[in-house]
């Protein structure tokens, strides 16, 4: 694991060359803490700082093709090098080192920007071709690792990080209005958009050309598909059974692959299935011994270490628990804002920096996670709540259908489904869009868009005019609608959730905060593609999420792990953040009735309401607390950035489309 950063074009005196090369790539220590190199020529600079992961004496970065004139920089793995690199060989192609980036200019050479479709693994690549004066980014299918860019100064620059495009060009350090209201609605923005003004993420599964000249082309490659729901049903396999033993070997291939490292390799252990299930194919079809680290918390709501142990005591594995206070979660949060670099609505993340450093203390770099799972076998309960709402609104009378909600978020102290009244209230809203493609997701954003009502009256004005749905919506296939109801749910979580905070804010920059590598053998495109062809009814059967999964694993773990519910990873959010009543230190500073004017981005009246609320422990509910966490992440950073004033959005909904 890397990071990346450099510049195309002919910038200001002050903003080229290698000075500026190294002040943004020392912003990155962190995601390379081993070293770092540089490429620099006429129009062109690239930076690199190193993880060192996979040959660790040759594999320093940029590395060149034989001619030198295509050079890369690389944040990731490529999991099938070996057989790239041997099938490469036989073509004729010569290696100066045994690194897995290398490949990476051996297929430029030979197919041009199509080298990507070759690639199985996690990556943001730069890559500079010199004789055609152009330059490519790319990024992986899933949307794994994380790459910017942005034009300023006579230059298109970029990096894996917004902090070091700051680093260059500290003028862009503006907030994005709409990238705000964005987090505060989908939990994140959607790429290509950012929280920051002008600077775009390049999305998941696709290519950016850049020539010389500025002329650029973006290019998708690869995105999750799905057959039309009239052939959804329709199988190969003569039975799920059948189909549960693929799915095994597939996971141990995927598994073996992402095992690959010259360093040792442990494994995050949640307690559920998922990750059990990675662990369990380690330890029974692989020689790696296997490490396994895992969170706990004191309050039960939250606190999963019972399963956790269940699995260690099954597999005899070598373990460490870190056991974490809500007060440490508060004491944190400004770092996880800073390496998150986006408004946040959720601490969880916060305990999963905190395990990383611990990981990197056990002298680890590398772990492989269940991430993945829930999204590629319809795991969550938005799924399983969905699809009741589906069948209630077929019989939107029925006073029994409206039931069967009571058997979701039973993990919840304040469930929305405990009180039926509530449970038809609260579900039942958006009914309306039943026939649009983010019908299932409609509850989670009302409930987190809440957090709009605390922004200054101006900005309120353009969130109003704001249709989130059809923003949504603008960035969706156009035959999505000819998908099965599941498969829609799929691809919206794959494209907000998954690619936007898991991977992002609770994946990568955790895991890189404390210069730890994150894999995720359920994310291997292979297993994508696989499962996305399988009926829905394998996924979820009944109201029993990821059921061909389960089948694929049971023989592997204890059966309270096989047949346990999905319970969400959590933290707590906003009791984090006060200790006897009294707020930490840079809370009651950043809440503080002048520093809220001075900011100019919310309402300081409802805004110093909802701190009291927090402060009285009355802040119990999802909105709540996502608004509270919400805005306190933003205040840090529009501290961090000298609380820059946000740049006006003419119209939200054009602002950023493709």
């Amino acid at each position: 694991m890397c990071g990346l950063a450099g510049y195309l074009g002919h910038p200001a005196a002050d903003g080229g060359g290698l000075d500026v090369l190294q002040r943004m790539i020392h912003t990155l220590a962190h995601r390379g803490p081993d070293g770092y190199g540089f490429h620099v020529e006429p129009g062109v600079g690239l930076a690199h700082a190193r993880l060192s992961i996979i040959d660790l004496a040759t594999g320093d970065q940029p590395i060149h093709n034989p001619a030198r004139t295509v050079w890369t920089v690389f944040n990731g793995e490529i999991f099938n090098f070996v057989e790239l690199r041997a099938r490469l060989e036989a073509q004729g192609h010569v290696f100066y080192t045994r690194s897995d980036t290398e490949v990476i200019v051996h297929l430029y050479d030979r197919y041009g920007d199509r080298f990507v479709e070759h690639l199985n693994g996690q990556f943001a690549i730069a890559l500079w071709d010199g004789a055609r004066r152009r330059l490519v980014l790319a990024r992986d299918r899933a949307g794994i690792r994380p790459l910017y860019w942005t034009r300023a100064r006579g230059a298109l620059w970029f990096a894996s990080e917004t902090k070091a495009l700051f680093a260059a060009l500290p003028e862009r350090a503006r907030l994005s209005v709409t990238g705000v209201m964005q987090a505060f609605t989908y939990w994140a923005p959607l790429d290509p958009d950012t929280a920051w003004e002008d600077v775009h993420s390049l999305p998941p599964g696709h290519v950016l050309a850049v020539e010389d000249d500025g002329r650029q082309t973006l290019t998708r490659y690869w995105d999750w598909t799905f057959p039309v729901a009239s052939q959804s049903r329709s199988t190969r396999f003569a039975s799920i059974e059948q189909a549960a033993g693929e799915l095994r070997e597939r996971l141990v291939d995927a598994v073996r692959l992402q095992l690959r490292a010259d360093v040792p390799v442990g494994a995050y252990l949640s307690g559920g299935l998922d990750s059990s299930g990675i662990v369990a194919l380690i330890r029974g079809f692989t020689d790696t011994p296997v490490r396994t680290f895992s969170v706990a918390f004191d309050q039960p709501e939250f606190d999963e270490s019972e399963h956790q142990m269940a699995m260690v005591r099954h597999l005899g594995t070598d373990h460490s628990t870190l056991r974490i206070s809500p007060r440490e979660i508060g004491r944190a949060f400004p770092r996880l804002v800073a390496h998150a670099e986006t408004p946040v609505l959720r601490t969880a993340a916060v305990p999963l920096m905190l395990l990383a450093d611990s990981v990197r203390a056990h002298g680890y770099t590398v772990v492989l996670t269940g991430e993945g799972a829930d999204e590629v076998f319809g795991g969550y309960d938005l799924f399983k709540e969905a699809k009741v709402r589906r069948f209630w609104a077929r019989q939107p009378g029925s006073a029994w259908r409206p039931t069967l909600l009571s058997r979701l978020y039973g993990y919840l102290e304040n469930s929305p489904a405990a009180n039926p009244a509530f449970a038809a209230s609260f579900f039942g809203q958006g009914r309306e869009h039943i026939d649009r493609a983010v019908f299932a997701h409609v509850p989670r954003w009302t409930t987190s868009q809440r957090a709009l009502a605390f922004l200054a009256p101006e900005l309120r004005v353009q969130a109003a005019q704001w249709d989130a749905l059809a923003f949504a919506e603008s960035r969706l296939p156009a035959d999505i609608l000819d998908w099965a109801p599941l498969a829609r749910d799929q691809y919206v979580e794959a494209k907000t959730l998954l690619a936007g905070y898991l991977l992002a804010t609770q994946g990568d920059r955790v895991a890189m905060a404390g210069s730890i590598e994150g894999r995720y053998p359920y994310l291997d495109h292979t297993l994508i593609e696989w499962a996305n062809t399988l009926p829905p009814s394998w996924k979820i059967r009944g109201l029993t999420e990821k059921h061909i999964l389960r089948l694929a694993l049971r023989d592997l773990l204890p059966a309270d792990i096989a047949q346990r519910t999905k319970q969400p990873y959590r933290a707590p959010d906003s009791a984090s953040f006060f200790e006897g009543g009294q707020p930490l230190d840079y809370v009651g500073d950043l809440f503080a009735a002048d520093n809220l004017r001075a900011c100019g981005m919310f309402d300081v009246d409802a805004t110093t309401r909802l701190f009291a609320k927090a402060r009285a422990g009355r802040a119990i509910g999802f909105a709540d607390n996502q608004a509270f966490v919400g805005v306190l992440s933003t205040l840090l950073l529009l501290r961090n950035r000298a609380c820059a004033t946000p740049a006006p959005v003419a119209s939200p909904i054009a602002t950023g489309a493709t």
